[in-house]
């Protein structure tokens, strides 16, 4: 398997390769050359299988110059740190099925491709004696998963920015109490736009991310999208034995695209049984309009109870393009510079069209958010996450005949105010939430400029 960049400026590369470049050296994303396509048989094999089994046979298809047994334990290794013994257990509620994705370390569905890019990281600098600073941003969750995917490992070190006051309390102590020294929690004073903004322009900036060995850890490395794609499967299969169907849908709540784009891969993986995928969007809606009118223009963010998705720029969004655009590198190029000078794109019938043979769309208000974590609780006694009930919300907007899996993308306990709001009581917290708001805090305050960012890598980097 070779990998390209979206945008056609490199070279083909291996896989290994995509794992230390992160976002490709002409500012694309990096992809797969072809996107195989598994046989009736194979899926069959496949149902049997444990969750790190298949993640393995999954991983198979894509990461073909790491060898068998060291990729095995690459993923036995990930998945021994979460709790619950099939790491992503598909349960039913009422009329729909839940994919719980929020039994790792973080208790968010970040874990689950973190905890093997850590391992992977590692691996890799380990066997070329090499050192790496990551750099990321985050709007809630990942940061706290890829924290805790390389704390205290060998040869890297990794900056995370977040935007002050605007991811919960919770996710920001899980960030800024770990102790370890290889770990650095910035809080930019602007909103993750604008650090995910400064996160790219850094690693546009060639010169500098040579220099500091910067890697990925955003959903803009294609490793950890390719991790996110087995639990599509996983669950496709669960439910499929159940219901005795051919056919599921999967709600998924999103607003950087890269976790509906793993399921777009699973989709294109399996062939026909993944009929739709729902994108479920808070008021931050520019990935609803895209899907429902062609409409892919920035607007102001708004602050939510479901904070991870307070997004307007999708940096996984340029992906999914490449594939609505014929795989035409050069087309790609020129919406992306379009896009940057005039914050907007607009498509054609035809491409909406296509589109919507791939996806439905609904935006979920903060109101009918809680009114689901509400009703859902009273008829079920299962708390949601505000992120997962706009999931579960825009799920029961496109239920038909054919059964709902709605990712559960974190536990309820991760933002105990909005689902007090909701029921009432805050959800049970778990053992490893208890006490963080006594231990030390690890944290720089910078303002929103790129400058300044660089300044403090380049004093704290691995060199």
């Amino acid at each position: 398997m070779r990998y390209i960049s979206t945008r056609g400026g490199i070279n083909p590369i291996p896989f290994k390769e995509t794992v230390l470049m992160g976002l490709a050296e002409d500012g694309g994303l990096i992809l797969p050359d072809n996107i195989p396509q598994v046989s009736a048989n194979t899926l069959y094999l496949w149902r049997g299988l444990s969750y790190s089994e298949l993640a393995f046979e999954v991983l198979s298809l894509f990461a073909d110059d790491i060898p068998g047994d060291d990729l095995k334990n690459l993923v036995e290794k990930a998945y021994s740190s979460f709790s619950h013994p099939e790491i992503c257990p598909v349960v039913k509620k009422g009329d729909i099925w839940i994919l719980e994705l929020f039994h790792g370390p973080t208790l968010a569905f970040k874990d689950i491709a973190l905890q093997f890019l850590g391992n992977l990281f590692e691996y890799l600098l380990i066997e070329r004696k090499q050192k790496m600073n990551i750099l990321g941003a985050t709007s809630g969750d990942t940061g706290s998963a890829a924290i805790y995917g390389v704390r205290g490992r060998q040869n890297i070190n990794i900056f995370i920015l977040f935007p002050k006051g605007r991811v919960s309390p919770i996710q920001e102590l899980q960030m800024t109490t770990v102790p370890d020294q290889n770990v650095f929690c910035l809080a930019i004073e602007g909103t993750f736009d604008d650090c995910q903004y400064i996160v790219k322009s850094i690693f546009n900036d060639l010169d500098f991310k040579k220099k500091y060995s910067l890697g990925a850890v955003n959903s803009i490395n294609w490793a950890r999208v390719l991790a996110q794609v087995v639990y599509y499967i996983w669950a496709y299969f669960r439910v499929i034995e159940s219901e005795k169907v051919k056919e599921v849908r999967f709600s998924v709540p999103t607003g950087n695209f890269g976790d509906i784009f793993a399921g777009y891969l699973a989709k294109r993986i399996i062939g026909k049984g993944i009929e739709r995928l729902v994108l479920a969007t808070n008021e931050n809606d520019i990935l609803t309009r895209f899907v429902n009118k062609g409409d892919y223009s920035l607007g102001q963010v708004t602050s939510t109870i479901s904070p991870s998705m307070d997004i307007q720029i999708a940096s996984n969004f340029e992906r999914y393009l490449y594939y609505l655009l014929n795989e035409e590198p050069s087309r790609v190029r020129e919406a992306m510079e379009h896009f940057s000078q005039t914050g907007k794109l607009a498509f054609s019938a035809e491409e909406i069209a296509k589109v919507k043979k791939d996806f439905l769309s609904a935006s979920i208000s903060q109101k009918e958010t809680l009114a689901m974590i509400a009703s859902f609780y009273e008829k079920t006694g299962y708390v949601l996450d505000p992120h997962t009930a706009v999931g579960v919300a825009a799920g029961f907007k496109f239920k038909d005949e054919r059964p709902m899996i709605a990712l559960a993308t974190a536990h309820p306990a991760k933002f105990p105010e909005a689902v007090k709001q909701a029921i009432g009581r805050e959800p049970e917290k778990p053992e490893s939430l208890k006490g963080l708001e006594e231990k030390p805090k690890r944290v720089k305050v910078l303002p929103a400029k790129i400058e300044k960012v660089k300044e403090f890598v380049a004093q704290n980097a691995l060199i």
